[in-house]
C-alpha cells in the first residue's frame, strides 16, 4: 500500500514541472512517514537511493524537453522553408510562362468542357504539355465525361487580337515534377456531358475502394472518366478519346 502511495506521489511530482518539486514531496514521505516505522540509519539509506532516483528522472525529463523544442524548431524551420518562401501553387492562366518571380512547376494548355453541353463542367484545368497515360481504350466513347482545348472569344473587345486563338496556361498528369511527392495517382473523372447538372473535373485514384452493401444502381452523383477530345486541344501530344490520368502531389 505504501509502495502504491509512494507513486501515486511521484507521478503528482511529474505533473509539476517546478524543479525539485518532486524531490521535496519524496523527501518529505520519508521524514515524516518512514521513520516512524524505521529507524534513522535505513531512513537516510532510503532517502539516498530516492535522491538518486529522482535526479534520473530530472535529467529524462531535461532531456525530454530539450527533444522536444529541438524537434519542434525543426518542423517549423521545414515549414517556413516550404510554405514561407514558395507560398501557394496557382495557375496562371492564358499565359505560357510564370512571373520571374515565381517557381513553374509546368507550361500547358486550357482544358474544360464543349461550351453548350447541357452537363458541361464548370472548372478549367491546365494539361500539362507532355501528357501521360494509363489503362486506355482509344475511341471516343458515348458515355464519358470529355475534355476540350479552350479558345478565346474576345471579338470587339480590348483583348480582340487573341480571337479565337488557343488558350495557354502555366502550372493532370501521372507522376510527379521535380522538387513534388507523389501522394496519388488517379483518373480525371466528372459529370456525363448530356446532363444537367454542372460538375467538376477530380482526380480519383486509380485502384478505388468501394463502399460495402452498395452495388445497386441507385443513382445520385454520377461521375464518368474523362476523355480527350482534339480541335482546341492539341493532338498529339493528346489522343482523341483517349482516358486523361491525373496525379495528386504535394511540395517537399
Amino acid at each position: 500500500m505504501s509502495f502504491i502511495f509512494l507513486l501515486m506521489l511521484l507521478v503528482e511530482a511529474q505533473a509539476d514541472i517546478t524543479t525539485g518539486s518532486y524531490k521535496e514531496l519524496l523527501q518529505s514521505y520519508l521524514s515524516g512517514q518512514l521513520s516512524s516505522a524505521l529507524g534513522a540509519c535505513q531512513v537516510e539509506a532510503l532517502r539516498r537511493e530516492f535522491k538518486s532516483f529522482a535526479d534520473v528522472i530530472e535529467k529524462s525529463m531535461d532531456d525530454f524537453k530539450e527533444k522536444t523544442e529541438a524537434d519542434y524548431k525543426k518542423k517549423q524551420d521545414i515549414l517556413i522553408s516550404t510554405y514561407g518562401k514558395s507560398g501557394a501553387v496557382y495557375t496562371r492562366w492564358g499565359k505560357k510562362t510564370c512571373p520571374s518571380d515565381a517557381e513553374q512547376v509546368y507550361s500547358g494548355y486550357v482544358g474544360g468542357s464543349w461550351f453548350d453541353n447541357p452537363g458541361a463542367v464548370v472548372n478549367p484545368l491546365c494539361l500539362a504539355r507532355d501528357p501521360e497515360w494509363g489503362i486506355y481504350q482509344d475511341g471516343v466513347s458515348e458515355y464519358k465525361s470529355y475534355i476540350f482545348g479552350a479558345e478565346f472569344e474576345t471579338a470587339g473587345s480590348s483583348m480582340g487580337s487573341v480571337h479565337n486563338y488557343d488558350v495557354p496556361c502555366a502550372v493532370s498528369r501521372k507522376t510527379c515534377y521535380k522538387g513534388w511527392i507523389l501522394e496519388y495517382t488517379g483518373y480525371l473523372m466528372a459529370g456525363y456531358h448530356k446532363h444537367k447538372a454542372g460538375t467538376t473535373y477530380t482526380c480519383f485514384d486509380s485502384v478505388p475502394d468501394t463502399i460495402n452493401g452498395s452495388g445497386n444502381n441507385m443513382d445520385g452523383y454520377l461521375v464518368y472518366q474523362v476523355e480527350a477530345r482534339c480541335g482546341s486541344l492539341k493532338c498529339p501530344p493528346y489522343v482523341e478519346g483517349r482516358e486523361i490520368v491525373c496525379a495528386v502531389c504535394s511540395k517537399q
